[in-house]
């Protein structure tokens, strides 16, 4: 199983991005469960999880602005970021666990917030 983030690149301060983690089997196989971040110097931290029935889960520095959805169909989970601040540059990374209980990444996506 493999998971695919895409969707990062360069926005202005103030600007919106839509990352997207798609897996490459079904719901059935492994479960999307949210999006972390790691910046230069810094611990990777969670930012949003979601269950697979939809329940939801923010960091505080990213509540109001962001808002992460899935598309069980296309076991897809998308993470909409607005009002993008410096502060959210870093890597993105989906989460998922399979049905062996394995924690899996993907391959990260690089977000920059500069003007």
């Amino acid at each position: 199983v493999q998971l695919q983030a895409s969707g990062g690149g360069l926005v202005q301060p103030g600007g919106s991005l839509r990352l997207s983690c798609a897996a490459s089997d079904s719901i059935l196989s492994v479960l999307i469960k949210g999006w972390y971040r790691q910046a230069p110097g810094k611990q990777r931290e969670s930012v949003a999880n979601i269950t697979g029935f939809g329940n939801t889960n923010y960091a505080e520095s990213v509540k109001g602005r962001f808002t992460i959805s899935r598309d069980n169909a296309k076991n897809t989970v998308y993470l909409q970021m607005n009002s993008l601040n410096p502060e959210d540059s870093a890597v993105y990374y989906c989460n998922a666990i399979s049905h062996l209980r394995e924690e899996l990444w993907g391959q990260g996506t690089q977000v920059t917030v500069s003007s």
